[in-house]
């Protein structure tokens, strides 16, 4: 580029002044105004210099800005963890894709105006919206640094990891510059960021993931998952509306069909929808507390209501069989991935909402009760390693610490997710299913899967689906409980 561009002017969009609301869809409707407003200018000057139009000043837009501030200790209902704040102050969080959010925002705010009795005010932040971001609804790409003849870090703003980290869930972050509190558990540039990842990694849009996740490790909960949603399309009375496949094919009908798959993303994503993004969404994250950190780290900035993880898992008794369910009440976490962000001494409780939901779902599935029911399902301590090969090593120190820790079942995902959903606030359970005993000879190789243990496969997934359909009969305040609040909190959820 011919101009230095230490000495280009900056242009930003017309400024406007701060507006306060005291109607939650108003306020969101604002916030959809500025965002719109900064990300068409940023689009504007980006589609003209591919053009071929020369830089003529550094072009910078800025994040919509929710602010509140509550000037008295306000008597609040204790028994919501969301929803309001501890104590006067102020309080903003930049604010991105309100389009999206549209729903989760308007109830948030909701909360905040009625609970306090003050409105909100909204306007622009001082945080720049990277121009990768402000391309999240349109078919464009950024080229790759050296293809224009100009840097686009000289014209427009980039990505910066100082606004995109977890220091807020990590509650390690300060105040704002301003001196406010955080009122959202993660930045604008936090939640593009992971957008922008979900859209690589799974192949589908952040618009069709529901707020009920189920993980998997194997490929066969994807099929059954498939032939449900066909069958739940058929049925309007359950409440379904579409299906959505990687490369964001949707169908309506179950009749109707679905293109190959010819290339699979890494962790491929499906979504059986329902309005108000109230249906199920499968990830098959396949093998590694790796791969499961990275699909929760970018999940939870969608705020589900639950994650369960359905999978396969190693059993540790030998009173187990191939088949056998293992309902996890505690985690041995041998993952360390997250070691450095959630250290291993902080305890991951198992909530009792789920667990219930779980363990009525495999009854009602298997048509088994009381003692019966015990016969095919263990609950207890999940251990979950990093090394898929455990078993070729020395054996006296990885048994004698699961058998300290009473384990059960061992896999490679489950105490990981577990662990980042306690982390990130989502409700979290596993359901596992004994695949393999390599303790006591049998392991995971071709032939030595009974019919008991494929039935049991079959019925696995529909049992996670059945306590996703039970966890959604519950109220918001009653999943979304204080067991995953700090003492000092967000306010939203």
């Amino acid at each position: 580029m011919d101009t230095d561009s230490r000495f280009l002017p900056v242009e930003t969009p017309r400024p406007s002044a701060r507006e306060q609301f005291t109607d939650a869809a108003e306020a969101v409707s604002r916030l959809r105004e500025l965002y719109d407003e900064a990300t068409g200018f940023l689009q504007d000057h980006f589609i003209r210099l591919l053009g071929g139009e020369r830089p003529k000043a550094r072009y910078r837009a800025f994040y919509p800005e929710l602010r509140l501030i509550v000037s008295g200790h306000d008597k609040i209902d204790s028994r919501l963890s969301f929803g309001h704040v501890t104590q006067p102050g102020s309080y903003a969080a930049t604010i991105t894709r309100p389009d999206l959010f549209k729903d989760y925002l308007t109830e948030q705010i909701g909360l905040l105006i009625r609970n306090h009795g003050v409105p909100v005010s909204v306007g622009s932040s001082d945080t720049p919206i990277p121009m990768h971001f402000s391309l999240a609804n349109q078919d464009l790409n950024v080229p790759q640094e050296g293809v224009l003849d100009f840097s686009l870090r000289d014209v427009f703003d980039v990505p910066e990891l100082n606004t995109m980290n977890d220091d807020i869930v990590n509650g390690v972050a300060g105040l704002l510059p301003d001196g406010a509190q955080h009122l959202a558990a993660f930045t604008a540039q936090r939640v593009d960021y992971s957008l922008a990842r979900l859209q690589h990694y799974t192949a589908t849009a952040a618009e069709h993931f529901q707020n009920f996740i189920l993980f998997t490790n194997y490929q066969f909960y994807v099929d059954e998952f498939e032939a449900f949603a066909r069958r739940a399309l058929a049925d309007p009375s359950l409440g379904y509306e579409s299906f959505v496949v990687p490369g964001n094919h949707e169908i309506t009908a179950a009749d109707q069909p679905l293109p190959p798959q010819v290339k699979m993303p890494q962790m491929p994503t499906y979504h059986l929808k329902r309005p108000g993004s109230q249906g199920i969404t499968l990830v098959n994250i396949g093998v590694g507390p790796s791969n499961a950190k990275t699909a929760t780290d970018h999940i939870a900035v969608l705020r589900p209501h639950v994650w369960l993880m359905v999978g396969h898992c190693a059993g540790l008794r030998n009173s187990q069989s191939l088949g056998d369910f293992v309902l996890a009440h505690a985690y041995l976490r041998e993952d360390h991935v997250l070691d450095d962000d959630l250290p291993v001494w902080v305890p991951i409780p198992a909530l009792a909402e789920v667990q219930v939901a779980l363990q009525e779902a495999v009854a009602e599935v298997t048509q088994l009760d009381g003692y019966e029911l015990k016969r095919i399902m263990r609950t207890g301590t999940v251990a979950t390693i990093d090394n898929r090969n455990w078993e070729l090593r020395d054996h006296s120190g990885p048994v004698h610490r699961l058998s300290l820790s009473r384990a059960v079942a061992l896999d490679m995902e489950s105490a990981t997710i577990a662990a980042n959903g306690f982390r990130f606030r989502v409700p979290y359970g596993t359901l596992l299913c004994v695949s393999d005993k390599p303790l006591h000879g049998e392991l995971k190789l071709p032939g030595m899967a009974t019919e008991f243990y494929r039935t049991q496969v079959e019925n696995h997934l529909l049992i996670g689906i059945r306590a996703m359909e039970k966890l959604r009969e519950m109220p918001l305040e009653r999943i979304h409980s204080r067991k995953l609040r700090s003492f000092s909190e967000t306010a939203f959820l």
